[in-house]
């Protein structure tokens, strides 16, 4: 027993790796591939992206919004774990690996549900509720520009149904958070998002220490 979260040293996150990830070739193709990207520190962990696909299984979830796509992994995750029927709305900014996401899931059989929208999200988030898909989507993951992410919020608010998940990556900033007096604009705008969860009467609220940060917010 314990009464508090462990500290995982490199080998029990090895240990960790091998009793419980279930990876597929596919994904750790993309993964390795991805590693050698000069921005390669944007992907979220494998554990990570197995336990967001296990989210999706959990609640069923059919209609997903996800801020910040990269290479595609884990979309993957998410699409592979949706029901019959389901639909991934990926948003990112143009840019290399936009193909590469692309490439990836057509060779997983999913470019069929998954749609990626090339523009700035917080346009695309306005234009998805002028579709008409405030308060139906059931999970929205928000892993983007730090800057915007009390904007995010506002927008995930709208778009998620009742009852319906909201994820923000990075919450715990490779320890940055703990900073006094950050120079970091992502820094501070993380700390501010942190401070705004904890208090906002709008949601449930529990902040994981998985991969980076993963706050896992219910909205109400």
């Amino acid at each position: 027993m314990t009464n508090r979260t462990l500290n995982l040293d490199s080998t029990l996150y090895q240990y960790l790796l091998d009793v419980s990830l279930r990876e597929t070739p596919l994904l750790k193709r993309l993964r390795e591939e991805t590693a050698q990207l000069s921005t390669a520190r944007w992907q979220i962990a494998p554990e990570q992206g197995q336990f967001m696909a296990l989210l999706v299984q959990l609640t069923g979830a059919r209609r997903i919004v996800e801020v910040g796509t990269f290479t595609g992994y884990s979309a993957i995750c998410m699409a592979q774990a949706m029901p019959e029927g389901g639909r991934l709305i990926c948003c990112d900014i143009p840019g290399e690996y936009n193909a590469t996401a692309e490439h990836y899931w057509r060779a997983a059989g999913l470019s069929g549900c998954i749609e990626q929208r090339l523009a700035p999200a917080l346009q695309t988030l306005v234009e998805l509720e002028a579709e008409g898909l405030a308060g139906s989507i059931d999970l929205l993951f928000i892993d983007a520009d730090k800057a915007n992410y009390l904007a995010y919020l506002e927008h995930a608010l709208r778009l998620v149904r009742q009852g319906g998940l909201i994820l923000f990556d990075n919450t715990l900033w490779s320890g940055r958070v703990l900073e006094q007096n950050p120079e970091s604009d992502d820094t501070r705008a993380i700390q501010a998002l942190n401070l705004a969860l904890r208090d906002d009467p709008r949601i449930d609220l529990s902040l994981l220490p998985l991969g980076d940060g993963l706050s896992l917010c219910r909205k109400r």
